[in-house]
């Protein structure tokens, strides 16, 4: 199983987005991420799995910059981790939507466009990009839970990122807006864009190029759905997962704080 080496840190950083070195976040008196190092490559697509509570969203934050951290360095194409040049290079989708309810759908967009310094025209795209455009002029307020996912994930895109971050975006959906919302991501790396998307559904790995595993804060593993599936002799990543966690437990590895 791939996991973050010595040789993998020395290695040029032109094919990585991310770059992390002994990251260690402390949160409520807590340690939230231990001593993290990964690199996560451009291009695609990079599955951030772990059950709740395991420290996802913590590390998402500290990639964005909107997280304090204790130590270690996280570099974002080339910069360190809320640097001013990434705000237009960057997007990020949280777990609840960061739209405004009492505007229309390109109201919205529009106004994350202007906050980028993007057209017009650029939220027009997005809005079609995500299959909202039948819904263009309808108000926030009146959309379902995936509609306003996909409207999150439009002024998200309205600056064109070149690394794309989402926080558990398919949580609450339904199977169909699930596949869908993958085709997309998928049409996204396929055009360059860098994603990163967490997720505690296992079967979504199978979407992935790569997989972090994570648990309690640490990285269990850095990986491929096949890779993981060859070293555990599992069919489905579910169990592959849980047996990486009874290794990890057996191993005798104390938890996070």
């Amino acid at each position: 199983m791939m996991t973050s080496s010595d040789d993998e840190f020395s290695a040029g950083s032109d094919a990585c987005a991310v770059t992390i070195t002994g990251l260690q976040v402390n949160r409520g008196g807590r340690a939230a991420i231990r001593d993290l190092s990964v690199r996560i490559n451009r291009g695609a697509i990079t599955g951030l799995l772990g059950p709740s509570g395991c420290g996802k969203t913590t590390l998402m934050r500290s990639i964005v910059g909107t997280q304090i951290i204790a130590a270690g360095t996280v570099t974002v194409l080339g910069l360190p981790a809320g640097s001013s040049p990434l705000r237009h290079r960057v997007g990020y989708v949280t777990q609840d939507p960061t739209i405004y309810n009492d505007l229309r759908v390109i109201d919205n967009v529009r106004y994350f466009a202007a906050l980028y310094g993007t057209s017009a025209d650029a939220a027009t795209a997005a809005i079609e990009s995500v299959g909202l455009d039948d819904h263009r002029n309808a108000y926030c307020a009146n959309l379902s839970g995936g509609q306003r996912t996909r409207v999150s994930l439009a002024c998200a895109l309205v600056a064109e990122p070149e690394l794309l971050v989402l926080d558990e975006p398919t949580v609450g959906l339904d199977p169909v807006l699930r596949v869908d919302l993958w085709e997309q991501f998928r049409r996204l790396a396929a055009q360059g864009t860098t994603l990163l998307v967490s997720s505690h559904v296992m079967d979504e790995a199978d979407h992935c190029g790569d997989l972090l595993l994570m648990r309690e804060g640490r990285l269990l593993a850095h990986t491929t759905p096949d890779e993981l599936r060859k070293d555990t002799a599992c069919t489905s990543l579910e169990e592959a997962f849980l047996t990486v966690i009874r290794r990890d437990t057996n191993a005798g590895r104390s938890p996070a704080g």
